[in-house]
């Protein structure tokens, strides 16, 4: 039984300094890297790729609606083409900083607003999928569990796998507990390992109400820029490999 542990990185932006980049880094086995349109520029993208190969990580890209500002947080009445011509430029940034240092991407998980419409929204999960394809069809894409970016992707014909969240209330729908409503945030590392474990060993997950849901999940998200976020994917990642579970990127054989 394996599983793949990603965390999104490199989200620094010239001088100021967001996450723990490399202090997480040891503990998981694939990294989202912001592409500069919600965080990031070259020279961050650049340190971030240098210190994935130093640690043998997995590379994706993490494109998002270009909004520096808000973050990417903020959701942008953009049409298809400009979903599909903004994920394709963003892709295409990474792709050559990591060919520079003789690496090449893995996947692509779409960043704060634009994966939350994706769930949602099966023309801007498409628009996604077929910006993946034309640049490399081998690349992967990332997927919130049951959703319709998982249609998305098997209705464009590219390669893709589903993501459940390690510190993060699920409702009996199979979706996110909005940030905003008490509990959505799960704090306790370990109560997020003995989660994760079930999770990753059954297929099933509870939700905030007390029921279980089933989440068909090949990569695990945790976060790496809040306060004990590394003490919480350490705790998790010796969880799991007590329990006899490897973890390894998704597409290594």
């Amino acid at each position: 039984m394996r599983i793949d542990l990603n965390c999104d990185m490199g989200e620094s932006f010239g001088v100021y300094t967001l996450g723990y980049d490399e202090a997480a880094m040891p503990y998981v086995t694939s990294i989202n890297v912001a592409c500069g349109f919600h965080a990031s520029d070259p020279a961050n993208m650049l340190k971030t790729v240098r210190k994935a190969k130093k640690y043998n990580l997995a590379i994706g890209a993490h494109p998002s609606f270009p909004d520096l500002v808000g973050f990417g947080r903020r959701a942008i009445a953009a049409s298809r083409d400009e979903i599909y011509a903004d994920v394709i430029y963003q892709i295409g940034a990474l792709a050559a900083v990591c060919k520079a240092e003789g690496l090449s991407l893995q996947h692509v998980k779409a960043h704060g607003a634009l994966y939350n419409m994706a769930e949602k929204d099966i023309n801007v999960g498409i628009a996604i999928a077929e910006a993946i394809k034309s640049v490399d069809p081998e690349l992967y894409m990332v997927c919130s569990c049951s959703s319709a970016m998982v249609k998305a992707a098997q209705q464009v014909g590219i390669k893709y796998v589903e993501e459940a969240f390690a510190d993060r209330a699920y409702t009996q729908e199979g979706t996110l507990v909005p940030r905003t409503q008490p509990g959505a945030v799960i704090h306790d590392a370990q109560e997020v390992a003995e989660r994760i474990l079930k999770l990753v060993t059954t297929g099933k997950v509870q939700t905030i109400n007390g029921s279980e849901i089933e989440l068909k999940a090949q990569t695990i998200c945790v976060h790496g820029d809040t306060p004990g976020a590394v003490d919480m994917i350490k705790a998790l990642r010796q969880r799991l490999e007590q329990a006899g579970i490897e973890i390894r990127p998704f597409a290594s054989r």
